[in-house]
């Protein structure tokens, strides 16, 4: 049982708006990049996680499975990415992660 007197897990960090993300080539940029990327990540392991246990329909499974794995794997491409690929790709996850806090649980 939770004592009132222990204080609890550290507050999550302010969610950043799309306009906080750094320009293309600045030093930093590439972290912020996989940060956000890794965002949207887990963003989408949580509701997995929810779903699975709903007992959620099978295709909705699949579906954010394939949508995470697509996460994954842009977010591995970064590695060897160009300063304007790292840009784009850290504003259209921004964007995502935006829309998908907005909505809540789908």
């Amino acid at each position: 049982m939770h004592n009132p007197e222990t204080p609890g897990p550290d507050p999550q960090p302010a969610q950043e708006s799309a306009e906080t993300w750094l320009p293309p080539g600045s030093p930093g940029a590439h972290g912020m990049a996989e940060e956000v990327v890794g965002r949207v990540i887990a963003w989408y392991s949580q509701r997995i996680r929810e779903e699975r246990r709903a007992g959620a329909a099978p295709q909705r499974l699949e579906d954010l499975v394939a949508r995470r794995q697509a996460c994954v794997e842009d977010r591995h491409r970064l590695e060897e990415a160009a300063p304007e690929e790292v840009a784009r790709v850290t504003a259209l996850y921004a964007a995502r992660l935006k829309e998908l806090e907005a909505s809540g649980p789908q």
